[in-house]
């Protein structure tokens, strides 16, 4: 049995201010979900969202997260940072991490086990390109980001998956119920090869594509999908009813 968990991304939004609002004002819609609730906010935002959140079921995450533990790494934050602010999890390969900064299968690799090592449970992004799906390499993809992103991890059932196609992220465009559910059943296949069937079944994918209010009950409703990581809806009271898809 799987507990579903819906996690927000702020990605560069919101203000300490504006962050905590939103909290406070989340805090008694969300208070008797039946999933796990986390906000993944920017770094500098860490701090004051974590006091915001004090004594609710939103637990606080980070965007990314670096492989080392120090050194010269100019703008990088380290996971004994994070863990000083209590953060719970953190996202890594997020699809705008590998669009624009250059982030690679490699990279997301090391800053998993870094994460796994520092007791923050990774989220893991996997995803194809519009030009991907429609060239018929969809799977090819999630094979090659599933195959290096995960290598060398003992305990697959600590991680957070994350499919995202990119086509649908920030685009207003989002898989239908069928299409997100045949996907995440083959990355929930894919890891049964590379770990275990077994260990495979424990494994929580959320679906990353612009999951909403209006279609979360669609999505959440599939067999093989967890929970969402939600993007624009997070910055909203929306999320609250995303949390509650169920009610």
């Amino acid at each position: 049995m799987r507990t579903p968990f819906i996690a927000g991304n702020w990605k560069m939004n919101m203000t300490a201010e504006s962050g905590k609002k939103l909290i406070e004002e989340l805090k008694p819609l969300v208070k008797d979900a039946n999933c796990k609730v986390a906000l993944c906010v920017p770094a500098i935002l860490i701090p004051a969202m974590t006091e915001a959140a004090k004594g609710s079921n939103i637990e606080i995450g980070a965007e990314n997260v670096h492989w080392a533990e120090k050194g010269a790494y100019t703008g990088e934050i380290s996971c004994t940072m994070l863990k000083e602010y209590g953060v719970k999890y953190a996202i890594i390969g997020h699809s705008e991490r590998r669009q624009y900064f250059g982030e690679t299968d490699e990279g997301v690799n090391k800053r998993t086990l870094a994460a796994l090592a520092g007791g923050i449970t990774p989220i893991v992004c996997v995803g194809e390109t519009l030009e991907e799906r429609e060239s018929g390499v969809t799977e090819k993809v999630l094979d090659r980001q599933l195959e290096v992103g995960l290598k060398g991890i003992k305990d697959i059932t600590n991680v957070v998956i994350a499919y995202e196609p990119v086509w649908a992220i920030g685009t207003g465009k989002t898989a239908t119920d069928e299409q997100a559910q045949e996907t995440i059943a083959y990355i929930r296949k894919k890891i049964g090869e590379i770990f275990c069937p077994k260990c495979a079944e424990k494994v929580i994918i959320q679906y990353g594509g612009s999951m909403n209010a209006a279609n979360c009950k669609g999505l959440m409703a599939q067999p093989d999908i967890d929970g969402g990581l939600i993007g624009g809806a997070s910055l909203k009271l929306d999320f609250a009813t995303i949390v509650n898809y169920d009610k």
